[in-house]
This record gives structure tokens, sequence and C-alpha cells, in this order.
């Protein structure tokens, strides 16, 4: 007998592979996430608490972005939860993506919700070529194969989408943005990634194979730091009791600080991560050292804490 064909498209299989949940999508209005929203819509109809958008107010297509999500959603019955940029907020990226994540959480959370998004495996790609030109390690190298949010269509080629939307004639807008070459992402896919695909072919799916091995290894490290008993005391902060830790030498302390870190929320840069370890070494009960963003890291006598910053409200507009 011939081996059964599988059924559908690329993303509708993505779509059918997902495990039962309650899911806000975040959708922009672009392609990608305008087919996530039509295809969950067709085969997981029953498992959306919402449709999320963000108007991140770089002027009318933005906002006409938004109302086409909004149209969307209301032709089909679906809870709408729509943010915009508060005044005043810089004009980068990242900017634009805390106030952006800052409002997905919230929405999530009054709905009883995990945020989906439409990222692309195109996407985990660039981010990989992104950490290699930052110099980032295993954690970092990981991209979008690590944590949160769920990312059904990460697995699934940009190409594939385009067909997706092109067969079922799915609506969206193009943001404007995503052409100039003033934001680096945009840099790594419209000149590097081509570019590098040119001089090595295939070099985007070596990229795609180093994030699955990152991957691989960040999660043997949060194994690793959930056996130190690290655990949450207050908003932003954790502790890990000293005796767990006592045998680290610095280069195990290299590993351990950046993962014990973002579970209050902080991100380590490679000094903070070396001035850490060395200085967890020889720290004493009331010593403290400054982190990056506001946050530090303090010895009491029985524990290290790591101390973040909570985001304030105000931080974006709902």
């Amino acid at each position: 007998m011939f081996p059964k064909k599988e059924s559908g498209s690329a993303v509708e299989r993505a779509v059918d592979a997902l495990p039962s949940g309650r899911w806000l999508l975040a959708v922009s209005g672009g392609r990608d996430s305008m087919v996530l929203l039509d295809a969950m819509a067709r085969r997981r109809r029953g498992q959306i608490a919402g449709v999320a958008t963000f108007d991140h107010a770089t002027g009318p297509q933005a906002t006409a972005a938004c109302d086409l999500v909004a149209r969307a959603a209301s032709a089909r019955s679906l809870t709408l939860r729509r943010g915009r940029a508060p005044g005043g907020l810089a004009r980068t990226e990242a900017a634009w993506r805390g106030a952006r994540w800052a409002f997905l959480h919230e929405a999530a959370t009054s709905l009883g919700a995990q945020v989906m998004t439409a990222h692309t495996r195109d996407d985990q790609i660039e981010s990989v070529v992104l950490r290699l030109l930052r110099g980032s390690g295993p954690r970092g190298l990981a991209g979008m194969l690590a944590g949160d949010p769920v990312r059904p269509l990460l697995t699934v080629p940009r190409t594939a989408v385009a067909a997706y939307a092109a067969s079922r004639q799915v609506p969206y807008l193009d943001d404007p943005s995503n052409a100039t070459r003033e934001f680096q992402r945009n840099r790594v896919r419209h000149e590097i990634l081509p570019a590098l695909e040119r001089a090595d072919p295939g070099f985007g799916d070596w990229c795609w194979a180093l994030g699955h091995r990152a991957a691989d290894w960040r999660a043997q490290v949060e194994a690793l730091v959930d056996s130190l008993g690290v655990r949450p005391i207050a908003a932003a902060t954790v502790t890990v009791p000293v005796e767990t830790v006592a045998a680290l030498d610095a280069a195990a302390w290299e590993v351990c600080w950046p993962a014990i870190a973002a579970r209050a929320g902080v991100v380590m840069d490679r000094r903070g991560v070396d001035r850490a370890a060395r200085w967890a070494l020889t720290a004493q009960a009331g010593q403290t050292i400054p982190l990056a963003g506001g946050a530090r890291l303090s010895r009491t006598r029985t524990t290290y804490v790591v101390e973040g910053t909570v985001r304030g409200a105000g931080d974006y507009i709902a």
C-alpha cells in the first residue's frame, strides 16, 4: 500500500497539531498573523479566547491595520482587545516590543488565556542571525524556540503562509516599516541573510538547526536551575539558597545566572554575567551589585537574591 498523504496545507497541519488550550491571538494585521487568525477560526474556533491587536502609533497605516483586525474579529464574533502605544514612547524596536508585550500579557491574563503569535520558520532563522551578530551565547541563540508565547507556525516557512493567504484570499496590510532598512531585523531579512545564503547555500537551514541545539541546551540549564531551589518571593524578585549553589565555580555560575535572573524578569548581558559569576564566589551577607536596567543582585546570610524592576501602570494605553 502507498503511504497516506497528509491532508491540508502546512499552515492547517500546524494548527491541527496544537494541543487543546485557550488562546489569545496576537494579530497585527499583517499577512502572517491574519493567516493565523483565519486558520484558527476555521479549525480551532472554540479555543480562541480573543484577538489582540496593538497600534504602535507610527501613523495612519498602523491604525488601519488594527482596524482591519477589528473587522476580522467582529466578522467572526470574536472578543477583541485593542491597545495603543503611549505618547512619547521612543521610536525603537525595543520600546515598541516592550509596550506591545505588556499589553498582550495583561490582555491574556484578563481572558485567562495564553498568548499565541504567528512567527514563522523564517522569523526564527532571522532571530538566530540577529543573536549571532550580537555575540549571544546558547541561551540567546535558542531564539523563538524557547519559552512563551505559543507559536504554532514556527516550523512553517513564510512561503507556505503566503500560499495559504493567496488560496484563502486572506485580507492583510503590509506595514511600510517592514521594508525600511532603519531597523536591524529588516536589514537582516532583506540584505544580510540573502547575502549569506548566496555565499553559503543552506546557511538558513544551519541557523535553524543551531537554534534547535541551543534550545535543547537551554532546556537542560532550566532543569538544572529548577533543582537549585530558585523561588519567587515578590514581584520581579527571586532567591536561590546559598547551600544549593555552594559548589558552583565561576564557569557554572556563568551558565546559571542568566537563567536564574530571567525568572525575575532580568536579562543579563555578557559583562553582567561575568561580573556576577566572579562576585558570587566571594560575596558576603549584605553585599549588593547592580545589574542592567535598574536590577540588582544581593547576598543574605542564606540566599542570593535577584531583584528586577516591576513594570508600572501606564506603560501602554488599552
